[in-house]
């Protein structure tokens, strides 16, 4: 029997917000709460932006979201169901499809009738779905680190695992040395990682969500049981960016290449030395080609809040 439970207890002046701050807020999908975050215009283009599998809207750096606000966007990152403060169903089983479908619930809720949609990692195929199943909510499609599901792309290096058979953190200095040490192994080998940012983020999402290994694993069941998208993702026609970067261990550059020759007209980036992270060194270049690719989306006659 699937029960649901509500977002877990949150006292936000008590935990480190960063310098912008993070105003949270939940919107109503179907028989979930999903916690969302907004920054920029509301009277832009929308961006949505959709993180990968056990993370929080907070793992997208505060300062990376206001950048891309910057760039004339409205920018909205939540939680997936079963990660941060929206809803958890423990015992359940679901795909991927709702997940992606969730995703065009939040949408529904917020009035938006189309996006620009940006996916990291898990995120990548969930926003490859949503351009699959509903074309008409995608106004460009980015797949960051991500890949098509076909077996040998995109494979996770043998190293990494040992990560994922580790304990759950128990302390907040636990769940932080654990994170350092993830990333030292599949974070990026040219471009230097922001300590600090992953202290405040990781502290954070500990303080939001300290059982999270229960949803983890019901994502990643989503993930292992989703099957190959590559025919698929052929009937993509709206402007695609693929990003990926060269020393990614967590979804080896395959996963990157496939994607981009499965879709029309997408466009490869690969960033030397980049690895399964967004060093603030490459933000440059992710930001801008994002908003270049959304540019050629709004640069045709459709037009959407």
């Amino acid at each position: 029997m699937t029960t649901e439970s509500e977002p877990p207890n949150f006292v936000a002046d008590a935990l480190p917000l960063g310098p912008l701050g993070l105003h949270e807020q939940f919107a109503p999908v179907g028989a979930l709460k999903l916690c969302y975050s907004t920054s920029g215009d509301p009277d832009r283009p929308a961006l949505l932006l959709i993180m990968g599998l056990g993370f929080q809207l907070v793992h997208w750096p505060d300062a990376f979201c206001q950048q891309l606000a910057d760039r004339g966007y409205y920018v909205v990152r939540f939680d997936n169901r079963d990660a941060g403060r929206s809803t958890h169903l423990p015992g359940a089983r679901y795909t991927l499809q709702d997940i992606a479908d969730d995703a065009v619930g939040l949408l529904d809720s917020l009035g938006i009738d189309s996006a620009h949609v940006v996916g990291a990692s898990m995120g990548g195929m969930v926003a490859q779905l949503i351009a699959i199943g509903h074309p008409s909510r995608v106004r460009s499609l980015a797949s960051l680190m991500s890949t098509t599901g076909r077996c040998g792309k995109g494979k996770t290096a043998l190293r990494v695992y040992r990560h994922m058979a580790s304990r759950r953190p128990r302390t907040e200095p636990e769940a932080i040395q654990r994170r350092v040490r993830v990333f030292l192994d599949v974070g990026s080998t040219a471009f230097a990682q922001d300590i600090d940012e992953i202290h405040r983020a990781t502290a954070l999402a500990y303080h939001r969500d300290r059982d999270a290994r229960g949803g983890r694993r019901r994502q990643h069941r989503a993930v292992r049981t989703a099957g190959d998208r590559t025919a698929r993702l052929a009937q993509i026609s709206v402007p695609t960016l693929v990003i990926h970067g060269t020393v990614d261990a967590m979804c080896h550059p395959s996963g990157g290449e496939a994607t981009a020759q499965a879709i029309p007209g997408a466009r490869l980036e690969l960033i030397d030395g980049m690895g399964h992270d967004f060093p603030p060194g490459a933000w440059p270049r992710i930001i801008g080609a994002i908003a270049d690719n959304a540019r050629r989306a709004d640069a045709s006659p459709r037009t959407s809040k």
